[in-house]
């Protein structure tokens, strides 16, 4: 049974404030286990972010990264909270910034649950675990980058597909991004993963890039 706090790990760019992607990372769809450093959900969207942090540092972005109290789903309400609480940090220490959520897995079905804080202006999904059931009216007036490979085999590229579809209907603008023959971990083709999740965050924050 997790106990601990979400916890967030800063990349800042220099001369603050400035805009934030804030990684929302994947999970399991029923855990009540603490996310420790050990946890590959976690751990992927560390690296990925230490992987793009200098490139967005140097378009003045900086990237947070959260960290769930627990690893499951669970029927959605520890992971919300948690991006809610992640998102009232980043206005309690950075002011009204724009945010990006990029999120991986279960981080993308988090994202759109909270796309409609005030303080984000879009979504970039890696993989997204959705269903028919996700809201689509909290993307109204952001933009959605939603990736995703056809040899995933554990979610679904069609319900990204659809998923998109519907979201065109409220969002500024939706993309979907095929990744070919990518599989869910963002490990094969880890730099294609990269450039599409800091260049789809970083147009949407209309940063300069380096």
């Amino acid at each position: 049974m997790a106990t601990a706090e979400p916890s967030l790990t800063r990349l800042d760019a220099p001369n603050l404030p400035n805009p934030i992607i804030l990684m929302l990372h994947g999970g399991k769809p029923s855990s009540r286990d603490e996310v420790g450093e050990r946890s590959a959900s976690w751990l992927r969207s560390s690296w990925m972010a230490r992987a793009i942090s200098g490139r967005a540092n140097a378009a003045g972005a900086s990237v947070w990264l959260l960290r769930y109290r627990e690893r499951g789903w669970n029927g959605g309400s520890g992971p919300v909270a948690d991006a809610r609480w992640a998102l009232d940090c980043v206005r309690a220490t950075r002011g009204d910034v724009p945010v990006v959520l990029l999120g991986h897995s279960m981080g993308g079905r988090v994202a759109v649950h909270v796309a409609d804080d005030p303080s984000v202006v879009g979504v970039v999904a890696l993989a997204p675990w959705w269903s028919s059931a996700e809201p689509v009216r909290t993307l109204t007036g952001r933009s959605l980058v939603a990736a995703h490979g056809r040899r995933d085999r554990l979610t679904s590229f069609a319900q990204t597909q659809r998923f998109v579809e519907r979201a065109r209907a409220v969002a500024t603008d939706a993309e979907l991004v095929d990744m070919g023959p990518r599989g869910h971990y963002l490990i094969a083709g880890a730099n294609e993963w990269n450039d599409v999740a800091l260049e789809s965050s970083l147009r949407m924050l209309d940063a300069d890039r380096p």
